[in-house]
């Protein structure tokens, strides 16, 4: 279960079971996982998942109901207050002392910890430093913004040096250049040896970081691999979107599932159409890499790039008989689809090149006098596979 690094597992997680009193289900059910030192793990899940539980017992807030959980081989449920000293916590909300400095959020944490006054006020600086810091260490936490809050909580976690740092929606409402930086320090954490347990639903972001990913749902562990091999595992290597306004008498899954049997097609399915016009630009809501959005202001030029790749078929179909405007906006009988009423939209997972589908999966949406209002292509995703284990219902 463990990836190739050196020395035993930093964190444990044996057959673990949290159950609420007056609950009719176990919140966390049978749980098993491991982290390495040096690894960084992401425990993902959808809200009410169990993972926040999970993290509640292995950093000793809770106690669990059966099973077992070590952090750095101390039994987090016998010993709390040794596990305590072997892990750091960094929560989603801001908890600093706002009547503290940074400087002195960072010194009175480390002699909590049993850390001399001198060498806190050297570890102290030497943090505020890497986090860029310095030069407002000493200016009260009133006057900084939440990326610096941000930056300063995770400081403050590494003071006492642990083995373990557990980070709660890391980069949450972070501007890019904070997120930036605290990537690379989780990064520069990991080669120092820290194993870093971190839950986010930014999951595409954090998976550019993660070793392994562990996706939980109803308390149990559903999967657990590293992000390439759990999108290398999934229907599919690339996505074509379509975005499609149907006959007025054609079903919508007859309709699925004709594009569904085309040569080249794993899976079809249909999908939400986004909200409101701002998620309606090319390539918006495809949660993998989007390599071409074929809708939207210039969206000819790339769409006649992509056809030409399948032969000049596919533009064809997509150009005439006005099946395809100049913005991307579908039309039915010459007329404009108004507020994308009526439309539908399909997500094919390829085991082929998109180009060598367009034109076929044109053809068969035009043979049901089907208009074609938007087409995007792109790549599964850490969130596709998320997605496909847990599904598109809100909790």
């Amino acid at each position: 279960m463990l990836p190739s690094r050196a020395g035993p597992a930093v964190v444990e997680v044996h057959d673990l079971v949290k159950r609420y009193p007056r609950s009719d289900a176990n919140a966390v059910d049978g749980l098993s996982f491991a982290v390495a030192p040096g690894e960084i793990f992401g425990l993902f899940g959808p809200n009410g998942a169990g993972k926040s539980t999970t993290v509640g017992i292995l950093t000793t807030r809770l106690r669990a109901t059966g099973g077992r959980a070590l952090v750095g081989g101390v039994d987090v449920g016998r010993d709390p207050a040794t596990a305590r000293a072997q892990l750091a916590v960094v929560p989603q909300h801001n908890n600093l002392d706002r009547a503290l400095t940074p400087r002195q959020n960072l010194v009175h944490h480390a002699t909590y910890h049993g850390v001399s006054r001198r060498e806190a006020q050297a570890r102290a600086a030497e943090l505020l430093d890497r986090f860029g810091l310095a030069e407002r260490a000493d200016r009260r936490i009133e006057a900084h913004s939440g990326g610096m809050a941000q930056r300063l909580m995770i400081a403050r976690a590494l003071t006492h040096e642990p083995l373990v740092l557990f980070l709660d929606e890391p980069t949450n409402a972070l501007d890019p250049q904070t997120r930036l930086l605290i990537w690379g320090q989780i990064r520069r954490l990991r080669e120092r040896g820290v194993a870093i347990v971190l839950t986010t639903h930014a999951m595409n972001e954090a998976a550019r970081v993660v070793d392994r990913v562990g996706i939980v749902d109803h308390g149990r562990l559903l999967t657990c691999d590293t992000p390439e091999n759990l999108v290398r595992g999934l229907a599919g290597d690339a996505i074509l979107d379509l975005t499609v306004t149907p006959a007025p008498t054609d079903d919508p899954d007859a309709l699925r599932a004709a594009l569904g049997e085309l040569d080249g097609v794993r899976k079809a399915e249909r999908l939400a159409l986004p909200a409101g016009p701002a998620d309606r630009r090319a390539g918006a809501g495809l949660p993998g890499g989007v390599r071409a959005g074929l809708a939207g202001a210039g969206g000819g030029a790339a769409l006649a790039a992509l056809a030409a790749r399948a032969g000049g078929g596919g533009l064809a179909a997509l150009a005439g008989a006005g099946r395809l405007g100049r913005n991307g906006a579908g039309t039915n009988g010459g007329s404009p689809v108004a507020g994308g009423r009526g439309r539908l939209r399909f997500r094919l997972h390829l085991a082929t090149d998109p180009a060598a589908l367009l034109g076929p999966a044109v053809t068969v949406l035009a043979g049901r006098s089907a208009a074609v209002n938007a087409v995007d292509v792109g790549e599964p995703s850490l969130e596709d596979v998320f997605i496909e284990l847990t599904g598109r219902e809100p909790r």
